[in-house]
């Protein structure tokens, strides 16, 4: 129902008051970052490159935060252990005041009054002279803390292959959904004409039955294209916290890789490059070093304890102090010392096995990788050549068709043909490009192909 205009100004004035207010509460949401709005990545009309890409998962992916916590969390179980080695200071004072019965008569009325004052104060240094436990708990924290550093940086480069191998698999999917829009548009225009050609009687029924047959099927491999597409951008938005609306931009640096060759000397260098291997060394010699504590406890342990107190009480002041030492030697513990070094000593053995698991497995990661660029190098060229034949193939029946020497049929088996064709030659391309981020993640690089430093 259409409102009346009042001519009461008041009313303007009190609108303007409500949407004063209502921008100011957004103002005030928005610089509270209540709720969460995700930020725009390759803006429509613009190209998302992959370095852009990676760039946005290490600023905003949590992933990288969580490593970082974890870093600081590792410095401060180092700190905790570094503390040992420094003396225990403790400040105590005591102040009482109490009344007491009885006091000084005047006028022959007895007033009371309070004690004098009873104030103490001591200060006591405890500081240990030799531990031998200390020594292996704070080598442990060191190897432990220089891991969680190194793993700040190998989550860096996972997130970012994990990024780069998200993009390509997006540019895959969105190559094939353009090769099922152009079915779809050849299936539409073969419709078309095989209905001006039925209705003028140059074709059977069977041919325009076809041709929409072609069209229906087209029409589902355009959708089905479609929504695959949209769900490979969704999960690479996820990665970069980011929504893209833009295209993305071909990498052909991934696209077009050179050669590798001399896989012993690439896994030679992998193990030398590689930082995750040597967070996992740094956490092999902490579990060994944790083993070595228990047949310590054996050894005795020597503290010095100091302290200086000084009291103020009704009589004179009085001051002391004191230096003594304290010499502690657990003789037996219950068997709960050698308990201990044999399971530790089994988890640093576990530890130690597993390395050398992912040693190999670094070797066979690098030589699968080698195995299928190759493969997939030999499979594009291959499918370009029938991407080529193809496209050769569905113009030749099409003019066939149109002088009325081919049927619908061969007209959609030849755009079907294409259709395969150039999948096929969008898996070979993206998959030359994956196996080449495979080849780079085996060798310790970073998904462009560079050196990751400590």
């Amino acid at each position: 129902m259409p409102c009346k205009q009042s001519g009461n100004p008041g009313g303007k004035i009190a609108i303007k008051h409500a949407t004063s207010r209502i921008f100011l509460l957004l103002c005030c949401w928005a610089t509270l970052g209540l709720p969460h709005f995700q930020a725009v990545a390759g803006a429509e009309g613009t190209e998302l490159t992959v370095e852009e890409a990676i760039r946005l998962a290490l600023l905003r992916n949590e992933r990288i935060k969580i490593a970082e916590d974890r870093l600081t969390a590792a410095q401060a179980r180092l700190a905790k252990a570094r503390a040992f080695f420094f003396p225990d200071l403790t400040l105590s004072g005591e102040y009482t005041r109490q009344g007491f019965e009885g006091g000084q008569s005047i006028g022959g009325r007895t007033f009371t009054g309070p004690d004098p004052i009873d104030f103490s104060a001591a200060i006591s240094a405890n500081v240990s002279l030799f531990d031998a436990r200390l020594f292996p708990l704070y080598r442990q924290a060191k190897l432990e803390h220089n891991a969680a550093r190194l793993d700040k940086i190998e989550e860096r480069r996972l997130l970012a292959f994990e990024v780069a191998d998200a993009f390509l698999r997006t540019l895959g999917v969105q190559q094939v959904q353009s090769s099922a829009e152009r079915r779809l548009a050849f299936a539409q225009s073969t419709v078309e004409d095989t209905k001006a050609r039925f209705e003028a009687k140059l074709v059977s029924v069977n041919d325009l039955t076809r041709a929409e047959l072609e069209l229906t099927t087209a029409e589902r491999e355009a959708t089905l294209a479609q929504g695959e597409t949209q769900l490979f951008r969704l999960q690479l938005g996820y990665l970069i916290d980011s929504r893209i609306e833009g295209s993305l931009a071909n990498p052909e640096a991934l696209l077009n890789p050179p050669e590798p060759s001399d896989p012993d000397r690439l896994v030679t260098e992998a193990h030398t490059r590689r930082l995750d291997l040597a967070a996992d060394e740094a956490r092999v010699d902490a579990l060994e070093a944790f083993a070595q504590e228990p047949a310590l406890r054996i050894i005795p342990n020597l503290r010095a304890t100091g302290q200086f107190e000084e009291s103020i009480e009704a009589g004179p002041d009085s001051e002391g102090w004191f230096v003594g030492l304290n010499l502690t030697w657990l003789l037996y513990d219950g068997g709960e010392r050698r308990a201990d070094r044999a399971e530790r000593k089994a988890n640093a053995r576990i530890a130690g096995l597993e390395l050398s698991a992912v040693k190999r497995q670094v070797d066979r990661d690098i030589r699968r990788a080698l195995v299928s660029s190759q493969n997939d190098r030999a499979v594009a060229r291959q499918a370009q050549v029938a991407v080529d034949i193809g496209r050769r193939n569905a113009e030749e029946i099409a003019i066939l068709y149109r002088q009325g020497l081919a049927r619908a049929l061969e007209v959609a088996d030849a755009n079907v043909r294409l259709f395969e064709a150039e999948v096929a030659l969008a898996q070979a391309r993206y998959g030359l490009g994956l196996s080449l981020l495979n080849l780079r993640a085996a060798l310790g690089f970073d998904p462009l192909g560079n050196e990751v430093t400590q």
